[in-house]
């Protein structure tokens, strides 16, 4: 099948008109306009009654065509593509799609959840649309999509839901993912491999580094979640900051609350996301009375972390904080503890492929 997007915005444009925001700003009138799909010309995304051969299903969001190949559109807001819906019954049990067009805008764990069912997969060309402001600007944008093996393309393009053909020419590789070939005229996707990728992301107080480690993986079909941190338990202001925290992140991600995290790297068998680092270290210090005594223990522990770190077999994010740049601590156990995690951080960066600082919701990548 091929698939004509006239559109790929959400349903007022990108930029939107008379919108004052920065996002909009930054783009002439009329750089993406609302979401149109046309498939062989002659059926509309999404499609009810679709014409003899062709066969619709969730909810007529997807189109299976003559050539057995399968588009599904899953915009925002709706719950088409997630676990629950039947998708893989209506389509036949077969339920891996060819094409997948997608608001990745709307919470992009939904991706995740297509790629855990098995309605996506690594040749499956995802394609983000319904684009619009709630991105920054298109660099932003696709900076995401490639964290998550999704592309966007222009309005005007036309997608082969056969794009896996011989003499397949590959795509540009990018960090953690891996191209997919495409045939001459088509657009081709990314897929994620499951080869080693170890992540840095650092950051002050109130920055946004948590949301950045969280949206380097919103896209995982599988991913755990380890809490380093005490739970809460009689301190309110912690409490909240752990359930803003749970709300955030993707329900069907799994927790580990453990302080054995050079055991917890060593173990992995899908990806992690380590937050955080300081609470890590701070809870070492604790389990060793090492504020006042023998640090030598705590040396330990940072050695175990940076071999399992360094033989990581999964995907890792860690997030820690940016120790440098703030003002000196009163104490001699502040001060302490202040150099034992700014060398950690120095030490896991050494041995990272990818170190970022978050300041102000912002990326500064770390060369």
């Amino acid at each position: 099948m091929k698939v004509f997007l006239p559109g790929t915005a959400g349903g007022a444009g990108w930029p939107e008109p008379g919108c004052r925001c920065a996002s909009c700003g930054r783009l002439p009138a009329g750089r993406r306009r609302p979401f149109e799909a046309i498939v062989d010309g002659a059926v509309r995304l999404p499609c009810h009654s679709p014409p003899s051969g062709y066969r619709a299903f969730g909810e007529g969001h997807g189109l299976e065509g003559p050539d057995g190949t399968r588009v599904l559109y899953a915009p925002s807001g709706h719950p088409t593509g997630l676990p629950g819906t039947g998708l893989s019954e209506t389509a036949g049990g077969r339920g891996r799609c060819d094409l997948l067009l997608i608001d990745l805008l709307d919470r992009p764990e939904r991706l995740g959840l297509l790629r855990r069912e098995g309605i996506a997969d690594g040749d499956t060309l995802v394609v983000a649309v319904g684009l619009d402001h709630r991105v920054r600007s298109e660099e932003e944008l696709a900076r995401r999509l490639a964290l998550w093996g999704a592309r966007a393309v222009p309005d005007g393009t036309t997608l082969d839901t056969a794009h896996r053909s011989a003499g397949a020419r590959p795509e540009r590789t990018v960090p953690g993912v891996t191209p997919v070939g495409r045939p001459e005229g088509t657009v081709s996707g990314v897929t994620p491999v499951g080869r080693p990728w170890r992540e840095l992301v650092l950051g002050g107080t109130r920055s946004g580094k948590s949301a950045e480690a969280e949206l380097r993986l919103a896209a995982e079909p599988y991913v755990t979640y380890v809490a380093t941190g005490p739970g809460g338990e009689g301190d309110a202001e912690w409490a909240a900051r752990i359930s803003a925290h749970r709300r955030r992140r993707p329900a069907h991600w799994a927790t580990l609350e453990t302080t054995d995290l050079a055991g917890a790297v060593r173990d992995a068998t899908t990806p992690l996301l380590v937050d955080g680092l300081g609470t890590w270290l701070a809870a070492v210090f604790d389990e060793h009375g090492a504020w006042e005594g023998d640090r030598a223990a705590v040396r330990r522990r940072c050695d175990e972390l940076v071999a399992a770190w360094r033989g990581a077999r999964c995907r890792v994010v860690a997030v820690s904080d940016e120790v440098g740049m703030g003002v000196v601590p009163a104490t001699p156990s502040g001060r302490m503890f202040r150099d034992a995690l700014g060398r950690l951080n120095e030490r896991l960066a050494a041995e990272s492929e990818d170190v970022a600082l978050v300041v102000a919701g912002r990326l500064v990548p770390l060369p």
